[in-house]
């Protein structure tokens, strides 16, 4: 049986050549939470594992004209003691901070629960909702892509072998501009959602939504954007009729299978259930903002 190299470069270029020399049998480590528990499974058989949390950048958050930046390596528990991140984007914040226990929390990151690939992720809905990039790191540099062309299917990303997550940046937010996430799972806390929806939205001084940005999980084989979920909402105070159509528009959306959590009847109605009132705790939240 292969030895299992660790390497903990110090930065990104590093990284970049550790994932490269493994030829695609390395795996990136940020917080662990997922990638031990494959290891210890044996679903994962990687000849290297490669730790970001020495990279420049990889772990904390910081602001940028108004933008927040938060490294690949940075737990959700460090989220949720950030204040100025909580106010701007709660709805992340709260996603971010149901991916497992406390003691989980201490470990999981964005990034994770993002190249993690799963349908069901708590966090990518939010970060989708919120209009968030990724900075990736490769041979040929960074770029800068929206978190939603991450996923490409369970279990598998669109980055190339050679290539990482160093960060994840959520847009400078205008006023009277808020988000929110809500997910359904069968018991009370630390389970996998049957159904996530996040929104979130701008308003003008009228109350008059003039931006909005939904996203689904665990109801197609990625967590989605929905279009027009969103167009539902624009140009409205969140009436009766904006919600009928955002419920519409979000069943219409959903392409969910059956299993052990619901079946597809179950799961389609429910998006359209968590879209109308995440929309509604969003909407009462950019209210409260100048």
């Amino acid at each position: 049986m292969p030895q299992l190299e660790y390497s903990s470069p110090s930065t990104a270029d590093d990284a970049v050549r550790a994932l490269a020399a493994a030829g695609g049998s390395a795996k990136v480590l940020a917080g662990g939470t997922d990638l031990l528990v494959q290891l210890r499974s044996g679903r994962i058989r990687p000849s290297v594992i490669v730790d970001l949390k020495r990279i420049a950048g990889a772990v904390g958050i910081r602001e940028e004209a108004g933008a927040f930046v938060i490294g690949a390596a940075t737990p959700g528990a460090v989220l949720g003691e950030h204040a100025a991140l909580s106010k701007a984007w709660p709805g992340v914040v709260e996603a971010a901070n149901l991916i497992g226990s406390t003691q989980v929390q201490g470990r999981a990151t964005l990034a994770g629960n993002l190249c993690n690939a799963s349908p069901a992720a708590d966090s990518v809905p939010a970060m989708i909702a919120a209009g968030a990039t990724c900075v990736v790191v490769g041979p040929k540099g960074r770029r800068e892509i929206p978190v939603e062309q991450v996923p490409k299917g369970p279990g598998e990303t669109s980055l190339a072998p050679d290539e990482f997550l160093l960060e994840i940046r959520l847009p400078p937010r205008p006023p009277r501009s808020a988000d929110a996430y809500l997910r359904l799972i069968p018991r009370t806390e630390m389970d996998i959602a049957v159904v996530g929806a996040g929104v979130s939205l701008t308003l003008d001084a009228e109350g008059v939504i003039t931006a909005a940005r939904v996203a689904l999980g665990a109801v197609a084989p990625t967590v989605i954007l929905v279009p027009e979920a969103g167009a539902a909402l624009v140009g409205s105070r969140l009436g009766d009729q904006a919600l009928e159509k955002l419920d519409a528009a979000a069943k219409a959306a959903a392409r969910p299978i059956s299993d052990k959590r619901g079946t597809v009847d179950y799961r389609t109605n429910i998006a359209g259930v968590l879209a109308r009132r995440a929309a509604t705790i969003a909407y009462q939240r950019a209210e409260s903002r100048a």
